[in-house]
């Protein structure tokens, strides 16, 4: 296929030609004093049609604002970019840019692949722009190693509707929503929904009940058995259906949309589709247990340690954090900023239930847990499976797990 031309190349080619003519003085003399155009390979996995419109502009807006630079992009399905990336470390083949899952990190940032802009982002002194969470998701080994891109999280929605006819007030504790789930569900409508299929959607959905026993990863024979107990007891009531453990988000937020479910627990980017319901709702914080906690989800810029151009590759990074092209760019993608300052731009300044989750960031917790965090996410995965379908008890599936992801955080 045809690519665009380089100009740095076509003149490469040009003086050579030249040269063979005895005409290089000429050509040098013509070329002098123009900088030659870098082209940057860009990676990325948002292929789906609706965000096209807002990737071209970004796009269109670096080539127009950083000097000397042209963008070919490439995308790939979400789970195969950093198959890709592992891969063109092999065969040699890397992009200079990437937009990567934050919960990448975890590998990609043990493998070598990403360059270190810990110098750069010093010089550049903006970290301090950014909440806690999102900017401790790109630090690795002591090392910065990209820029969050944007951000999002968990919260509960409510059927406003539904919680009044009921008499229930939307919770904030465990207990208040193990109550409130009972007397929300009626006939097939079931009081709560969540994801608790066997991939990291799952484990996203299922770490804040973790955090919010107390516990962590690396306590889970305690507080594991604590969440996971927790979410059996709905599931033994009636509250939860035991069909969760094949429900995406997307499902999830189909059940509530459908009015099957009175509660869900889901993020930011449903809320397009939430407002073309036919009923009223509301979100609120995740009820807590013995202290508060969501999971972090979005991504980030990362730039390849290979890469030719990653003085160019820097400049465009740093052009994208700019608010009069980040914010035009998360409002097109529906996604929440990560910057502190930009809290007052966008349509998550006016809009009630985006500016929700943006003060959850804060409480936003990263899945960083190193190198292995994919051994030990399936582990929980399959502890979180076993309890829920009824093939173990919560604390025979939390010591069945806990070793294997022992073993996957000392790994590093």
């Amino acid at each position: 296929m045809p690519y665009p031309v380089d100009r740095r190349g076509f003149l490469s080619t040009a003086g050579a030609a030249a040269a063979a003519l005895g005409l290089v003085g000429a050509v040098t003399s013509c070329g002098s004093g123009k900088p030659s155009t870098v082209t940057l390979t860009w990676w990325d996995y948002f292929a789906l049609d609706n965000f096209q419109p807002g990737m071209k502009r970004l796009i269109k807006d670096i080539e127009a604002g950083v000097p000397d630079v042209k963008i070919e992009r490439r995308t790939f399905p979400f789970a195969e970019l950093d198959r890709q990336l592992t891969l063109g470390a092999i065969s040699g083949d890397l992009p200079d840019i990437a937009i990567v899952d934050n919960v990448a990190m975890n590998t990609l940032g043990s493998s070598h692949l990403l360059a270190d802009l810990t110098d750069r982002v010093e010089k550049w002194g903006q970290a301090d722009q950014y909440y806690k969470g999102p900017w401790d998701g790109c630090q690795v080994g002591g090392k910065t190693l990209g820029i969050p891109n944007n951000s999002n999280c968990l919260a509960l929605y409510y059927n406003t509707t539904m919680l009044k006819s009921a008499g229930v007030e939307p919770p904030t504790t465990w207990e208040e929503l193990a109550s409130a789930a009972q007397r929300l569900t009626s006939g097939d409508r079931y009081g709560l929904a969540l994801s608790a299929i066997r991939t990291e959607e799952g484990v996203f959905q299922f770490l804040p009940f973790l955090w919010q026993a107390g516990g962590d990863l690396d306590t889970f024979t305690t507080y594991g058995a604590t969440a996971l107990s927790f979410l059996d007891d709905l599931i033994a009531k009636g509250s939860l259906s035991e069909q969760c453990v094949g429900w995406t988000q997307q499902d999830v937020n189909t059940r509530f949309l459908n009015q099957r479910a009175a509660m869900q627990i889901n993020g930011p980017w449903q809320i397009p589709t939430l407002k073309k319901a036919g009923f009223d709702w509301n979100v609120v914080a995740l009820p807590r247990d013995k202290e508060a906690a969501t999971c972090l989800g979005g991504e980030n810029w990362v730039l390849m340690a290979n890469s030719k151009h990653l003085d160019k590759a820097w400049e465009v990074l740093e052009y994208t954090q700019r608010p009069s092209v980040l914010v035009p760019y998360l409002v097109s993608f529906g996604e929440l900023p990560a910057r502190k300052d930009l809290a007052d731009q966008g349509t998550w300044a006016s809009d009630p239930a985006l500016r929700f989750f943006l003060s959850q960031l804060p409480l936003a917790r990263p899945r960083q847990y190193g190198a292995h965090y994919a051994e030990a996410s399936q582990a929980v995965a399959e502890a979180e499976q076993a309890v829920l379908t009824g093939s173990a008890s919560p604390s025979a599936a939390a010591k069945t797990a806990a070793p294997k992801i022992d073993k996957a955080l000392g790994d590093q």
